[in-house]
């Protein structure tokens, strides 16, 4: 059994112009993988704001019932982790905006601190839309990771419960264990079939990784592999990005030391500019 469930997923909201389009958004999430609807807003609680939070609610085509709005003060990060906590939600889901640069209320470095410091998974949105656009394209990292497993496992069960038919496992390679000097047809040939060998390794190794997934999880879904040699983090958002995928689902950031929180990480590399809506999954609420 799946160690990721999306059974109590949080909202951190704020009134912003994308507001109706998060909200329905959160709504047709929560309809398709049967959850638990948390919205908190870290901000003043007035009656206009309430109404028109609950109008907005009523609105949408997707009803729920299983549904309660929190009002917080405080430093926006620590608020919605600490009711993250509070509710042991098992996914956050934030609006963010493409480039960190620009920093707006929810947006931004706010979404990228919350992504560091959850213990749950996180989704970020980087382009709610109030009608629904169909997710036809899943990319997932198949980074050599303990946690790859439950990333792959997770991104299956997402694209069951969205209707996802593709879904590309993307197994980055450093340049660095290809490092070959080429300086004449004998070493590009060997150069070449290292990075051959290396490819087939890892194609093996994710391969491997869904042929143990249950069958009906896999059933209807055009899956493949792809090996990219590049900087890890940075090649798959590209990838990502140029085949105009919908959704990039990628393991949390591992629990690394002070020296290695100086280095930018492969995570670090997707939150500076998200290449298209990102998932973050983080199996350690469930475990």
């Amino acid at each position: 059994m799946s160690k990721v469930a999306f059974k109590k997923i949080m909202v951190g909201f704020a009134f912003s112009p994308n507001l109706k389009a998060n909200v329905y958004e959160s709504l047709r999430m929560a309809h398709y993988f049967g959850g638990e609807l948390i919205f908190v807003h870290v901000g003043s609680k007035t009656p206009e704001k309430e109404s028109r939070f609950k109008e907005i609610v009523a609105s949408s085509p997707i009803h729920s019932e299983k549904f309660t709005i929190e009002w917080r003060e405080g430093n926006p990060v620590n608020s919605l982790l600490q009711a993250s906590e509070e509710f042991k939600v098992d996914l956050i889901l934030l609006g963010a905006l493409k480039r960190e640069n620009v920093v707006k209320f929810y947006l931004g470095s706010i979404a990228r601190k919350i992504t560091r410091r959850a213990k749950c998974s996180v989704l970020l949105l980087i382009k709610p839309s109030v009608e629904r656009k169909p997710c036809q394209h899943i990319v997932v990292n198949g980074f050599d990771s303990p946690q790859t497993k439950d990333t792959i496992e997770s991104s299956f069960l997402v694209a069951k419960a969205l209707g996802v038919k593709k879904i590309s496992l993307i197994e980055e390679i450093s340049t660095s264990e290809v490092a070959v000097a080429v300086d004449d047809d004998k070493s590009l040939r060997r150069a070449t079939l290292k990075k051959e060998k290396l490819r087939r390794r890892e194609q093996t190794r994710v391969k491997d990784v869904v042929k143990k997934l249950p069958a009906k999880l896999t059933a209807d879904i055009n899956w493949t592999t792809q090996s990219i040699f590049g900087r890890r983090g940075y090649s798959i958002g590209h990838y990502a990005k140029v085949v105009r995928a919908d959704l990039l689902v990628m393991n949390a950031q591992e629990n690394l030391g002070f020296i290695d929180r100086l280095i930018t990480r492969d995570l670090e590399h997707i939150l500076a500019e998200l290449p298209t809506d990102v998932l973050i999954i983080n199996p350690r609420r469930n475990v």
